[in-house]
């Protein structure tokens, strides 16, 4: 099996990975503007925008079939929401074909945590704010993609701006079937990648949206607290879709990472 994927541009490659119910064109602008100085690749998940679905939709898998689709080269890595996860997963099972990683409102463990020998407590999401999500599937998937996309865009200053691009891109193309849509809400709860992040030994980045009600900012320093290499990099007046709401910002520190790496 292998996915739709798009190349924009021409130069050092970066791999862009959308997030949860979305698809590649989610980039849209802001990856034609990346690609006037770099090669931009822009792949659908498994049942997302034009790639065929994938039962079940679990990361060993996904990351598989990213790993058959694209070309066997080292590229930068950024992924945005479940497209961080997707990513960090990726270079865990694939390290040659990773040169450094960017999560955008993004991180290894989704979900808050009880202290660990690793970090101390998690500040992330409430899980049972994703359980809401899962039953709600089951009973109205298109409310239940409204309400996400509405929380994505909460506290941001053009969250009009945004929320109307994400309601673009989620109707242009079908949405993924429900075990592809839960398949994600599954790994968003489940996933804990933090002794994955904490081993890397490539140049990694976090960009943080100081608004944003699904990741929250504080998550940036208990990422750095197991890796402390990581760069983190935090928009203020940001919500969870920041390459959206502030695209030009968003452009200039994936130019500068990818120019200094």
């Amino acid at each position: 099996m292998k996915l739709n994927y798009h190349v924009y541009g021409t130069g050092k490659p970066i791999v862009l990975v959308h997030g949860w119910a979305m698809h590649s064109g989610i980039w849209g602008g802001f990856a034609q503007q990346l690609a006037h100085s770099h090669r931009v690749i822009c792949v659908d998940l498994p049942g997302h925008g034009q790639s065929i679905a994938l039962q079940p939709f679990e990361l060993a898998a996904i990351s598989a079939a990213l790993a058959r689709t694209l070309a066997d080269e080292a590229a930068c890595w950024l992924g945005w929401s479940l497209g961080a996860t997707v990513a960090l997963d990726f270079v865990g099972r694939y390290p040659d074909r990773v040169s450094s990683l960017m999560l955008l409102s993004g991180n290894p463990c989704f979900c808050r945590s009880p202290v660990t020998t690793l970090t101390a407590a998690w500040p992330a999401m409430n899980d049972q704010v994703l359980q809401q999500f899962a039953e709600q599937l089951r009973d109205n998937s298109q409310a239940t993609l409204l309400r996400f996309l509405a929380l994505q865009v909460l506290g941001s200053d053009h969250y009009k701006k945004v929320l109307a691009e994400l309601k673009q891109a989620t109707t242009a193309f079908p949405p993924p079937d429900a075990a592809t849509l839960a398949g994600g809400l599954a790994i968003l709860k489940q996933a804990d990648l933090r002794v994955l992040l904490a081993d890397l030994a490539i140049p990694v980045m976090a960009i943080l949206g100081g608004r944003d009600t699904l990741v929250p900012v504080a998550v940036g320093e208990a990422m750095q607290q197991i890796q402390p290499l990581l760069q983190v990099q935090v928009l203020d007046k940001a919500a969870h879709a920041p390459f959206l709401s502030h695209p030009e910002a968003v452009l200039a520190l994936v130019r500068d990472f990818l120019d200094n790496t």
